[in-house]
């Protein structure tokens, strides 16, 4: 009876070290961790959320970039931190549920070693191609893609980053495999292109948006089923025949295993208001992001966002890559 209660003792004692914990919090400055390369797509969003962090939680949230190993390099340092709130991650499916299809030694688990806090930010993926390349179409594009398969130069910003998963995508449903150039982001992608070494790019609408405006390159597709505002004249790989190619960049924010509730709870609820103020909407907008509704926000939906993308890509991805 004594060790009864004194574990009942222990858990109430706990549970209230961490509900003052949740009201203490935060104290001072959170490192925001973006696992990529500076003015890309990640790091704008990212910089987007720890401003509602900063405004909401009423504490500076410094954003650090560690680029490298299609954001893996970043992701570990975040799984490796205290669970203690003032480290957190601002990532996306690729490094906290794809990952394990391009790096078998991957120095942690996407599933077991992180707790999610919310979903961010969604942002359709496009084909964009170079200026000049001879397909005006995604139809069109398919078939000088499978007739000129090996001559073709395909940019991304690293294994397992968003825009090789992307057209990792692309050329598993048509059925070729390119040569894959890598790069250190999106940028020098497409410097390459706009100098004609790279013949195509798949990355989300924010990445190229203002190139494919200005006409510097051509998008041929948008990776969803319905067009985006931001690109009504784009027609969706749907319309175009080719549905296997429908993919979406979702970033979203995680904390080390561990973190106690309380302190992602708040941290969730910081990031849920935020996602409703109107400026923070049409910033987003502008970007080209689609909206998160409110049921697809907190740690449960992301949790379970994490899980069925695993399932759904890792067996397709694994199988693109190893062709």
């Amino acid at each position: 009876m004594t060790r009864y209660w004194a574990a009942i003792f222990l858990i109430v004692s706990g549970l209230g070290g961490a509900q003052a914990l949740a009201e203490d919090y935060p104290t001072r400055t959170i490192t925001m961790i973006v696992p990529f390369a500076v003015g890309g797509p990640a790091d704008i969003t990212g910089r987007i959320v720890a401003d509602i962090f900063s405004r909401r939680l009423g504490r500076s949230v410094v954003v650090e970039n560690v680029n490298g190993a299609g954001g893996t390099i970043g992701a570990q340092r975040v799984a490796r931190a205290t669970p203690d709130g003032y480290t957190i991650l601002f990532g996306h499916m690729s490094t906290n549920a794809l990952a394990p299809a391009f790096y078998p030694k991957l120095g942690y688990d996407p599933q077991k070693d992180f707790e999610p806090v919310g979903l961010a930010a969604e942002y359709p993926e496009l084909l964009v191609v170079r200026k000049d390349f001879p397909a005006k179409n995604l139809r069109e594009f398919v078939a000088y893609a499978k007739a000129n398969a090996d001559k073709l130069n395909v940019g991304h910003a690293g294994v397992g980053s968003i825009s090789y998963i992307g057209c990792l995508l692309l050329n598993s449903a048509i059925g070729i495999k390119p040569t894959l150039v890598p790069f250190t982001g999106t940028a020098p992608v497409l410097n390459a292109m706009l100098a004609g070494e790279i013949d195509y790019e798949c990355d989300p609408v924010l990445g190229t948006l203002s190139q494919v405006q200005t006409g510097a390159v051509r998008a041929l597709a948008i990776a969803a089923r319905h067009r985006s505002p931001m690109l009504p004249e784009v027609p969706t790989s749907h319309e175009q025949g080719l549905g296997e190619f429908d993919i979406a960049v979702k970033y979203a924010v995680f904390a080390p295993a561990g973190t106690p509730k309380p302190v992602i709870d708040k941290l969730a609820a910081a990031l849920d208001a935020g996602l409703e103020e109107d400026a923070v909407r049409k910033r987003l907008a502008e970007l080209g992001a689609n909206s998160i509704e409110p049921a697809r926000r907190g740690p449960r939906p992301l949790a379970e966002l994490v899980k069925s993308e695993a399932a759904r890509l890792i067996p397709i991805l694994q199988a693109a890559a190893n062709k």
